[in-house]
């Protein structure tokens, strides 16, 4: 149950404080209008992902072949990703492929190789200089850039590293 308290705003107002709990972290990815359902199939094919729901437009013409999807959730890692298209906000400001997700891989090489055959754009593959990881990075026909990286191996002494 949510707590609640009472604190004076600065404009004087009382204002109802609660405290809130967050049940789930779903990041969204916000591609071109009507290009939902090839991102989808993108990261079924070349990060394994699984569709787990999605939503059509509801006024569709009659003479088009398949709905047109307009947001869809996919869990990618472990994780759940929400693909929407750009018409599904108002904001006049909202733009597409904008994001960076790393994604771990004991095979940076084939990750790479494997989205550059489905259609996105290498842009490095290099060795990493501080854990000694592959890194490969990789921009999908969306416009989102993707890191794949190889699991960093932990030393006793890093395992036991309190964080502070």
């Amino acid at each position: 149950m949510a707590q609640e308290g009472v604190a004076a705003a600065a404009n004087g107002a009382t204002v109802v404080e609660k405290s809130v709990t967050f049940t789930a972290y779903k990041p969204q990815l916000i591609v071109e209008a009507q290009k939902v359902g090839d991102a989808v199939a993108f990261y079924k094919d070349v990060f394994g992902a699984t569709e787990t729901g999605h939503s059509l437009y509801p006024k569709r013409k009659a003479d088009q072949e398949l709905p047109h999807v307009v947001s869809a959730e996919i869990k990618l890692a472990g994780a759940t990703v929400v693909v929407s298209d750009v018409s599904v906000h108002t904001g006049s400001n909202v733009k597409t492929g904008n994001v960076s997700a790393l994604l771990e891989t004991d095979d940076v090489e084939v990750a790479v190789a494997k989205a550059v055959a489905a259609g996105a754009v290498k842009v490095e593959v290099s060795e990493g200089e501080a854990d000694g990881g592959v890194k490969g990075k990789v921009t999908d026909p969306f416009g989102f850039t993707w890191i794949f990286v190889s699991p960093v191996e932990k030393s006793d002494k890093e395992e036991n590293k309190e964080v502070v």
